[in-house]
């Protein structure tokens, strides 16, 4: 076996039980070549077979789910999950269009679709490994560039552009000349709202997404906020907190963060400090985006609702106030209400207090 062969036992012993079971010409495609010549730490494995991805997956015990628009398919192998799909070529109608697939011939075909040279090399499972390398991709490696293999790459799929930031800043590379020149002209308006969001998002998980939309908006593929990419550092840095983390979706939160559109955070940020009655009141009628937003912008408020206030619980339920004849309906949440604020408040304690406040709410016509 040879070196690279060697490698790839060590990174990924599971692909042993493929190379086994495979029936047809099967190769290690995309994002797992890459890293591995990288050196990087284990990636996610992508094969793609010269035939039925399906039957591949069959041979190696059913596929755990399926992607019937390309044909893909997820198997576990020995613990590992691997996607394997069928070579196939790409063709797009419109800009921004998603791709009319038809199956491709040879796995050089299949590399051509590919977003960059980067991504597209491959090593065959079957006889000596060998790295199969078309378009310059292992030289790009070396030289830590970003280049597209044909002129409509972004026309075709604008989202590749904010895959370009998402590499650029995890792999620390730039962007080859003519690449640079294209990505320009990026139209991200031509892909759906939905599409946009889930890449930016993407780039959101990544430890630098900061440095990712700053490239975006560098390249003038994005409009930050005003303050955008220091809200971004500042919720990323809250976040490290639990008791953010727990409430918080981070993705979401970092667009929202560097792109808006704004939503109450501003008026949160800018209020007087409330009383833990108003402010969980507050709080608890908004997004946990708006909220982390908000506290970025200078509500330290907010901290001690999530810390404290929102921890402070009733003794009694609505099935003491329907037990005292409180009718079932909005008098009960009335109630509740009522008695949450003064406990919150310091008006009251104990269950005794809380009924009867919660009783005097609720049958106030």
């Amino acid at each position: 076996m040879n070196e690279l062969g060697q490698v790839i036992r060590e990174a990924h012993p599971e692909l042993e039980t493929v190379r086994s079971a495979a029936r047809q010409p099967v190769y290690l495609v995309g994002g797992a070549v890459r890293d591995l010549l990288l050196g990087r730490d284990r990636a996610d494995v992508d094969l793609m077979v010269e035939g039925d991805a399906s039957a591949l997956a069959a041979e190696l015990g059913g596929a755990s789910s399926e992607h019937d628009r390309f044909g893909a398919v997820k198997v576990d192998v020995d613990g590992h999950e691997i996607d394997i799909v069928g070579a196939r070529t790409e063709t797009y109608e419109k800009p921004g269009a998603l791709p009319t697939v038809t199956p491709a011939a040879s796995i050089e075909e299949d590399l051509a679709r590919r977003d960059f040279t980067i991504n597209a090399m491959a090593i065959p499972l079957q006889g000596e490994p060998r790295l199969i390398d078309p378009h310059g991709g292992s030289a790009d490696l070396e030289a830590g560039l970003l280049r597209v293999l044909h002129d409509r790459s972004f026309a075709d799929d604008p989202t590749r552009a904010i895959r370009a930031a998402r590499y650029a800043s995890r792999f620390g590379f730039q962007l080859e000349p003519k690449t640079e020149e294209l990505l320009r002209e990026t139209d991200l308006t031509t892909v759906s709202a939905d599409r946009r969001r889930t890449e930016l998002e993407r780039l959101a998980a990544e430890d630098n997404a900061c440095d990712g939309f700053e490239l975006l908006a560098d390249w003038g593929v994005i409009d930050l906020r005003p303050g955008g990419l220091e809200l971004m550092q500042t919720v990323a840095a809250l976040l490290k907190a639990p008791h953010w983390a727990e409430i918080v979706p981070r993705e979401r939160a970092l667009v929202a963060a560097a792109l808006g559109p704004p939503g109450a955070e501003e008026m949160l940020a800018s209020m007087w400090v409330p009383k833990p009655g108003e402010g969980v009141e507050l709080a608890e009628r908004r997004d946990p985006v708006e909220l982390i937003l908000a506290r970025a912008m200078g509500a330290d408020w907010l901290d001690h609702y999530l810390t404290s206030w929102r921890k402070i619980s009733l003794e009694i339920a609505g099935d003491d106030l329907i037990a005292a004849g409180v009718e079932q309906g909005p008098a009960i949440g009335r109630g509740l209400r009522a008695a949450r604020h003064k406990k919150l408040e310091g008006e009251i304690s104990g269950r005794d207090e809380e009924l009867a406040t919660a009783l005097a709410a609720a049958l106030r016509d």
